[in-house]
Parts: structure tokens; sequence; C-alpha cells
């Protein structure tokens, strides 16, 4: 069984993904737009050139994203009881992902050393999702 992250947005989702494959070191595959596709129908002219479905990959990391219909409306960041947590053993590059998702967002836990050890910090993107970076 495998989990991946799905994140909606509101006709924003291309730009979100190119911001984290900058952040994450990854690649968007198999990007799917409304136009041409058999829900083109079903969105107005303005949102024919949204992100129906698409992928970003980055090492083992998968997330999986689209800009969904207009009248399932998404609002990221609120009512919402999920964060996206990334670990890695690289302080460095902990510390390059953390700032570069930061930008623009909100840091609620600086990246820091705690009692646990490593490092872990935490953070709302500029996007409205919740991040979570922890390091050895």
């Amino acid at each position: 069984m495998q989990l991946d992250a799905y994140l909606h947005f509101n006709g924003n989702c291309e730009e979100a993904l190119n911001f984290y494959a900058t952040a994450l070191g990854g690649k968007i595959e198999n990007l799917n737009r409304f136009e041409g596709s058999p829900l083109e129908k079903e969105v107005g002219d303005d949102a024919k050139g949204h992100v129906m479905h698409a992928t970003l990959v980055a090492g083992d990391l998968k997330l999986m994203a689209s800009d969904g219909l207009p009248e399932h409306e998404h609002h990221a960041g609120t009512d919402s009881n999920v964060s996206l947590s990334l670990g890695t053993s690289d302080r460095a590059e902990a510390e390059r992902v953390f700032k570069t998702l930061s930008a623009g967002g909100k840091v609620t836990q600086p990246l820091e050393d705690v009692f646990w050890g490593g490092r872990f910090g935490m953070l709302t993107d500029r996007f409205g999702i919740s991040w979570m970076m922890s390091t050895e």
C-alpha cells in the first residue's frame, strides 16, 4: 500500500507545482489541462487552461495536484488538519528547502535543534499548504 499527497488549488496549481519543483529539486510530470479533456465542457473558458491533474516527482517524493472543477473550490490551509512532512539527513538540504518553501509564506516554527535530536521546523507556504521539515 502507498499513500500519496494530492493538493487542490483554485487556478494556481501550475504556479504552485513550479514553486515546489524548484524547492524540492523535482520535475513536473504528466500535466493535463481541462482543455482537450472530456471535462472541458464542465469548465468555463477562463478555466480551460487550468490543471486537471499533474504529478511532481522529486526522488522518492511524489505530489499530485489539480485546480479541480469550479464547483469544488478549495481553500488550502483553511480548516485543514493535514501537513506535508519532509525528512532528510542532509542538514544543508533541509535548510535550503525550508527557506525556499517559506518564501512568501509564514514560518510557524523555525527550523532549529530540538530536544529529541536533529532539527525540526514548520511553515505554511504562500499557497496555504502546511509543511513540516525534520533532519536527523
